[in-house]
């Protein structure tokens, strides 16, 4: 019989491959146009948090983000091979420097909070890119993902099987952090649709 845990599990599984359908499907379209740094670093981080929460017993609660890792690296990869024209400034690498030289921290850590605290910082600092590019092109980005995004954070902290903070810290704050990005762009995009600068 499947318990509470696992529905939400499967619930959030559900909505992650909702949520990436559509989004994947607008970037082929050209509709989105993501930027690639924000999504190579979320989809390294998400995926090593996946096997850290794995290990501290996360159970069903960790499968919608290890998937949800995995897809994400398949967008930053559509994101690069389109992003001809992309205007990438040095803040952008200064982002994603940051981000790449804060993943090897979770090697020489003992235990599996230190690196979910460490990768969960990076997967923040991954909004860095977006956040300048949404608040210039608010349009290139897609709000329904994103809001999809936080809601699928809110089923895996229902699916998780211990909750403590290296199985809860992570899907938490990117949650809040997706809520935060889709209200930034429906933002800009009032102000933008207004004439103001």
């Amino acid at each position: 019989m499947i318990g509470a845990k696992e529905l939400f599990g499967l619930g959030a599984l559900l909505l992650t491959f909702i949520a990436f359908f559509p989004y994947i499907r607008s970037i082929l379209r050209g509709q989105t146009r993501p930027h690639a740094f924000s999504w190579m670093i979320w989809g390294a981080s998400t995926f090593v948090v996946a096997m850290a929460q794995l290990s501290d017993g996360a159970g069903v609660g960790a499968w919608p983000i290890a998937v949800s890792g995995l897809i994400t690296l398949l967008v930053a990869w559509l994101a690069y091979r389109r992003s001809a024209g992309m205007h990438v400034t040095r803040v952008d690498w200064a982002f994603l420097l940051l981000a790449l030289s804060a993943l090897p921290f979770w090697y020489f850590t003992e235990t599996a909070l230190p690196a979910v605290i460490i990768l969960t910082g990076v997967d923040l600092l991954g909004f860095g890119p977006s956040i300048r590019k949404a608040y210039t092109h608010p349009y290139e980005e897609n709000v329904a993902f994103f809001l999809l995004g936080a809601f699928r954070n809110a089923m895996v902290l229902l699916a998780l099987e211990h909750y403590s903070w290296t199985t809860a810290l992570f899907p938490a704050a990117v949650g809040v952090a997706c809520l935060l990005f889709a209200a930034l762009v429906a933002g800009r995009r009032l102000v933008t649709r207004s004439g103001l600068p």
